[in-house]
């Protein structure tokens, strides 16, 4: 079997998702010893039938693996400004910048994670559609800690951060703390929990909430967990997705 926490595996707090799925193991009764990392294609893993838990964005989860895998629940990770198992993007700029408004920064590069990205492209480009603002000049980066970095360091003017993402980067990446928001956009359903298509959900989703509940407090508070939520697919599908990136 294989499972993996891609999404916030960040290498500060890589320790505390070991004892996070350890916990989860503990509680399951079953599964791999160690976390898959590093698999390369995550599409891929996420369609292995052999795929025990693993986590995806709300953008694939909609336009790419509903109905592929089964959806297991959405993580809380009680952000601020966001119902439960929810989340949304903060748009970052230089703190030197003496722009505060996103309408200010039209024509400037915007850096993006990837374009199947519902937090770093998704999202924003929505939100600056219902403002009659289109962003063109753009920056991909890979992820979105290298989208910080691309701002902080001037060779972007604007990047969408996952909220999530932004809190472990205040807490652990320098380069956040040059940067400022200036805007956020609502709140979506966020990153599901999925496993294999066909796979029984319920007895992974009761271990999970065992976990968080069992879990010690500074790994759930590094984590940022504080439950595990039942968002159903409608909610997934009714949020927007604009076209992709020009090439």
């Amino acid at each position: 079997m294989i499972a993996s926490l891609p999404m916030y595996d960040w290498p500060e707090v890589r320790t505390h998702t070991d004892r996070y799925w350890q916990a989860i193991r503990a509680a399951l009764g079953t599964g791999p010893i160690d976390l898959t990392r590093d698999a390369g294609d995550m599409h891929a893993q996420w369609l292995d039938p052999d795929l025990l838990l693993s986590q995806t964005c709300g953008m694939p989860y909609r336009t790419r693996l509903l109905g592929k895998v089964t959806r297991i629940g959405t993580p809380d990770y009680a952000l601020p400004g966001c119902p439960a198992g929810h989340y949304c993007s903060v748009i970052v700029a230089n703190a030197q910048d003496e722009r505060g408004q996103l309408s200010d920064f039209t024509g400037d590069i915007f850096a993006y994670n990837e374009g199947g990205s519902q937090s770093g492209w998704a999202a924003p480009m929505s939100h600056a559609a219902a403002l009659g603002l289109r962003f063109e000049n753009l920056l991909p980066t890979g992820a979105h800690r290298a989208s910080i970095h691309a701002v902080a360091e001037g060779r972007a003017a604007l990047a969408s951060i996952d909220a999530m993402t932004w809190e472990l980067a205040l807490r652990h990446e320098p380069a956040a703390l040059r940067l400022k928001v200036v805007a956020r956009t609502d709140p979506t359903p966020g990153l599901p929990y999925i496993t294999a298509l066909g796979r029984d959900p319920a007895p992974i989703a009761r271990a999970i909430t065992r976990a968080i509940a069992d879990l010690d407090p500074e790994s759930r508070g590094a984590l940022h967990l504080s439950g595990l939520c039942e968002i159903p697919d409608a909610a997934y599908l009714a949020v927007p997705t604009p076209a992709a990136p020009a090439a």
